[in-house]
This record gives C-alpha cells, structure tokens and sequence, in this order.
C-alpha cells in the first residue's frame, strides 16, 4: 500500500475504530514515516482521553437568563425592521398588487377561437382528437365509417 492510502487509515487505527490488516502492518513496519506518524495519533489520543472538560461557573445560568432579557429587551435593529410597521407593510403589499394588476393588463389578449372548415387538415385532427377515447375502442373499420358519419355530420351543422 502506500503512504498517502494508510494515512487516511491512521486516525481509525490510533483510535482503535479498525484493526490493521497484514498490507498496513507490513507497511508500517517498512515505513518509518508513517509508524512514527501512528505513534503520534496515539499519543494524542491518549492525552484526548486523560481531558477533563471544565465545570461550568454555578452562576452561568442566571448570567445567561439575564442577558437573554437584556436582548429582548432592546429594539430590534436591521434593514428588515420597517416591515413590521402595520402601514409600511399594508403599502408594500397594495404596491404590490397593483404592479401585478398592471403586468397583467399589458399581457397581450388572445382573440375568439378562429372558424376551422370541415373537410380542412385541421378540421380533420380536432374531430379525431374530440373523439379520441370512441375510436380507439371500436375497429379500424367501423371507426372509418363512424367518422365518415361525424364528418357529414358536421358539414351539415356548419351549412346550416
């Protein structure tokens, strides 16, 4: 193995997390490097594990209380204070509307549907799409004929 790989297996093997495989013994009886880094990582840890974390004072709660009323306390302060203020924020949101009423109105209208002739290409697509679920239940031929019909149909609702 090399240096760089059992260097990343070091800090687990110092902390006793994994056991050394035969590749990463053999190299860190080969590698003095690596064996004096490992000795190191242990010694660390051992000191970590002799480490005593202070005791907290016996007023740090009543301290932190009293200064937790100290922040409350004060008034708020930032660029987003003035939203909290009812007429700024009633504005804001009326400007608001407005500006979306205006967007919308500038929107271009779309006009009425346009006429399409039976009988035309498109004419033809939206009586296949208008009646897509009855003619692909029924047979290839009895659906040509039944459009037949619709189309006749339609011709004469259009004339009239």
């Amino acid at each position: 193995m090399k240096c760089n790989e059992i260097r990343e297996l070091l800090p687990d093997l110092a902390a006793g997390i994994t056991a050394a495989g035969s590749e990463v013994k053999d190299h860190l009886d080969d590698c003095a490097d690596c064996n004096a880094t490992l000795a190191d990582f242990r010694k660390t840890m051992a000191l970590l594990d002799e480490w005593q974390a202070p005791e907290p004072s016996a007023y740090f709660d009543t301290r932190l209380k009293a200064r937790l009323r100290e922040e409350r306390a004060k008034p708020p302060s930032g660029w987003l204070v003035w939203l909290r203020r009812p007429a700024l924020a009633v504005s804001l949101a009326v400007t608001l509307v407005a500006g979306v009423t205006f967007y919308i109105e500038r929107l271009p209208h779309v006009g009425p549907p346009v006429a399409v002739l039976p009988g035309t290409a498109v004419g033809d697509l939206q009586v296949l799409d208008n009646n897509h679920d009855l003619l692909s239940d029924s047979d290839p031929d009895s659906a040509a004929s039944l459009l037949d019909d619709m189309q006749v149909q339609q011709d004469v609702n259009a004339n009239q």
